[in-house]
């Protein structure tokens, strides 16, 4: 077997990660050797490979549920914004400069790297699972499209198309959607797929069956909702999928604020201290709500500078100064950890040539143009080896204090930074810090000591093929890949307003 298949979403949302996600582990399942693929993700949640290039933290998971080593071919652009006008561009792992609203279109220009990029996963495994990104009925970036329609067509890869049932009005979008493409664009999508429904299926039975006859597309399954957290989040900045964790398993819980900034990247650094039984996760949006907190972290950023002004904008500053005058723990990291310090000289990120810290941790940050993307590790005192991986522009020098992690990152008493991502991914590493952290704040919270972040993961994407395979038509989908774009071509859908109106005299 040798094909692709491309999985669209109705809208940002609709279930597109997911559904690749469930069909790379079901395929391997099956003995198919099968690799993800998205040609563009626009994307604060990312992370570094071992061949040391930037890809979206979605890929990597879809390419754990494949069971292959992620690699920058999965995710050939990624788009990280800084603004809401401008985006950095990441072509094949590394930067390639700014892309704002003029530069936009131009884009367009990436749709042969990208389709090679695919191609060559294609040589090397018996299926490729593709992803769309937001919708294809943006039909105003048609022209530039590298991801959607505009790839499949270039690359000759049928596509499905997903659509959300919970947030209501499926049918309407699922039609609409194709009834906004051109004839090309249509051919290229195949079938539609229903994701996160409740209840009974018996119940949809009439709406499908309309459904097909009005589209000329079958309708491959129907997904029910996955109960829990989704794996490794394209992208959270408003971070309303957290979720409290496991039930403690002593009589106190430690409470974990992060605030909530603006442009917050690598959030999923967040995600194995939601998991842990005992620990509250809450996001932060004003400075009154770290009281309670037993620790306030500032995570990663991509605009740490704007960030920065943010945060003294709503009177963050003077709240965390008096945090760390009364020993209350803050932690920072990577743009968090550059905030902390004593002054950010920038001219890569912002304009601003030199701007003054918070001042409580004794380092000093200087933006490079050149990005350090890496994948470090430490071997500590007690034997234990530590891993995280860098991404970052600002250099950061420390000027006094002790590392928090061997060598690296900076404490200063209560307060404490690193540039390392994945930090907590750590299990016994993660487990000492919480143990001195409930110490240190009088709280009998017990640590689990046989937690491990990799197993949950693993148990999610496990639970995600399930689904699939118990609720989704895979074998008619293999048969869709096989064949690709040949054969019957399903029959176009029209708008409503595209069909012959009625003369005046024939309305009465």
């Amino acid at each position: 077997m040798s094909g692709s298949l491309l999985v669209l979403g109705t809208s940002s949302g609709a279930g597109k990660s997911t559904v690749v996600t469930g069909l790379c582990r079901s395929l391997r399942r099956r003995g198919i050797a099968v690799a993800p693929f998205k040609a563009q993700n626009m994307s604060l949640n990312s992370y570094v490979t071992s061949e040391n290039g930037e890809m979206g933290r979605a890929q990597v998971v879809q390419a754990r549920a494949a069971r292959v080593e992620p690699e920058v071919r999965m995710n050939p652009v990624l788009l990280k914004p800084g603004s809401d006008v401008a985006s950095q561009l990441v072509v094949l792992g590394q930067p390639a400069g700014e892309l704002d609203g003029e530069r936009w279109r131009a884009k367009g220009d990436l749709l042969e790297l990208v389709v090679e990029a695919h191609d060559d996963l294609r040589r090397r495994f018996d299926v490729v699972i593709c992803e769309g990104a937001g919708s294809p009925a943006e039909i105003n970036l048609r022209a530039s499209d590298i991801v959607n329609l505009g790839f499949a067509a270039a690359a000759r890869v049928p596509a499905i198309l997903v659509g959300d049932i919970d947030r209501g009005g499926v049918f309407a979008s699922l039609v609409g959607t194709l009834a906004v493409l051109d004839g090309a664009d249509q051919d290229l999508v195949r079938g539609i797929v229903i994701n996160k429904f409740r209840g009974t299926r018996s119940l949809l039975e009439g709406g499908l069956d309309r459904l097909t006859s009005m589209t000329d597309r079958p309708v491959f399954g129907v997904l029910p909702v996955l109960a829990g957290r989704e794996v490794d989040t394209e992208d959270m900045t408003d971070f309303s999928s957290w979720a409290d964790g496991p039930a403690p398993l002593g009589d106190d819980v430690l409470v974990i604020g992060v605030v909530a900034l603006p442009r917050a990247s690598n959030l999923t650094d967040l995600d194995p201290l939601i998991d842990e039984p005992g620990v509250i996760v809450r996001a932060l949006h004003r400075p009154e709500a770290m009281a309670g907190c037993d620790l306030v972290i500032l995570p990663g950023t991509r605009a740490t500078v704007s960030d920065l002004g943010w945060l003294r904008a709503r009177g963050f500053d003077v709240a965390l100064a008096r945090r760390a005058a009364s020993g209350a723990p803050i932690m920072g990291i990577c743009g968090g950890y550059q905030m902390l310090g004593r002054e950010i000289v920038d001219g890569i990120e912002s304009a601003s040539e030199r701007v003054d810290g918070l001042g409580l941790l004794t380092v000093r940050t200087e933006f490079a143009a050149r990005k350090v993307l890496a994948r470090p590790s430490a071997r500590l005192a007690n034997g234990t080896t530590v891993t995280g991986y860098q991404i970052h522009h600002g250099v950061v020098t420390r000027e006094a204090g002790e590392g928090l992690v061997g060598d690296e990152g900076c404490v200063v008493g209560a307060v404490s930074g690193t540039t390392w991502h994945g930090l907590f991914e750590n299990d016994e590493w993660r487990r000492t810090f919480l143990t001195e952290l409930a110490r240190a704040r009088g709280k009998r919270v017990v640590v689990s000591p046989s937690t491990c972040f990799e197993d949950r993961r693993e148990a999610r994407i496990e639970a995600l093929a399930d689904l699939v395979d118990e609720h989704l038509d895979v074998g008619a989908l293999l048969t869709l890949v096989e064949r690709g774009v040949s054969g019957r071509r399903p029959a176009r859908v029209q708008l409503a307003l595209d069909a012959p109106q009625p003369s005046p005299s024939e309305r009465q």
